[in-house]
């Protein structure tokens, strides 16, 4: 396994590791019933946070964020000799964790996306894995957080018995959402992003060339153009300029401290 911990990858730090680190830290944190946020960010999630400071901080607060993108793995390697040889992509990683969660019984449950969607996450995911055991699913709302909200989603998800919740908000909101939720949950939230409207057939897959070479993103450009395109025409450019800076020590892209204080608004 490798874990080498928290590396600056334009002011957000991102964990050099793989997946069975990744799977085995959130698998503990369910056994041992402890608070825990992951997530997993490629070119679009780490700039979020280079672009809006207080997400930065509140990144640089969760316990593991992944390489998702491979453009984001190699900065690990480019900046910081990490050696890594894969990304750790949100949608496999969550496959990988629901393998361990029903070998071990650990009750799961699904935060977030559609009903429709979940209608087909559910059924997917039971043939995959038939002795996993999901305790509960709950749409998102699509507003922002009311006063109550967040006690009465924590105590629903208390009451189910998961042992882990998969948050499927989309960047930023599952990050905002899982931030928030992690001070009144004693188990692992990981925000997922797009697995589940992959797993649930909504999405395809790209070409395994394509997401080695790190064109995922160009796949998901010709599947969304309306939806993705600034996301990607802009962004890209301005994360390998950063990088660039970052490399060559025109910018030290320092990250902020660690957010501590919850987020009074946030979308559920």
């Amino acid at each position: 396994m490798i874990a080498q911990g928290k590396r600056n990858v334009l002011g957000v730090l991102v964990d050099a590791v793989d997946y069975d680190a990744a799977t085995e830290q959130v698998v503990d944190a369910a056994r041992e019933r402890r608070p825990f946020a992951l997530t997993a960010l490629a070119v679009h999630g780490v700039m979020t946070g280079v672009l809006d400071p207080p997400h930065n901080a509140r990144l640089n607060s969760f316990d593991l964020v992944t390489p998702d993108g491979q453009p984001v793995r190699w900065a690990l390697n480019l900046l910081h000799g990490a050696g890594l040889t894969d990304r750790v992509y949100g949608p496999t990683l969550t496959l990988r964790v629901l393998s361990r969660f029903a070998d071990e019984g650990l009750p799961v449950y699904l935060y977030g996306s559609t009903e429709e969607t979940l209608a087909r996450l559910v059924p997917a995911l039971e043939r995959m894995f038939p002795a996993l055991k999901i305790a509960g699913v709950e749409p998102s709302k699509f507003r922002a957080v009311r006063p109550g909200d967040d006690v009465e989603i924590a105590d629903r998800i208390r009451n189910s018995g998961a042992r882990l919740v998969l948050v499927g908000l989309g960047c930023p909101r599952q990050e905002v959402f899982t931030y928030a939720m992690r001070p009144l949950l004693d188990l692992p939230l990981m925000a997922v992003g797009a697995a589940f409207d992959y797993h649930a057939g909504l999405l395809r897959t790209p070409p395994p060339w394509m997401q080695r070479a790190g064109l995922e993103w160009f796949w998901r450009l010709g599947l969304e153009p309306k939806r993705l395109w600034r996301r990607y025409v802009i962004l890209n450019p301005a994360y390998l300029a950063r990088l660039a800076a970052q490399k060559t020590g025109l910018w030290k892209a320092t990250p902020p401290p660690a957010a501590t204080e919850r987020p009074a608004t946030f979308a559920v």
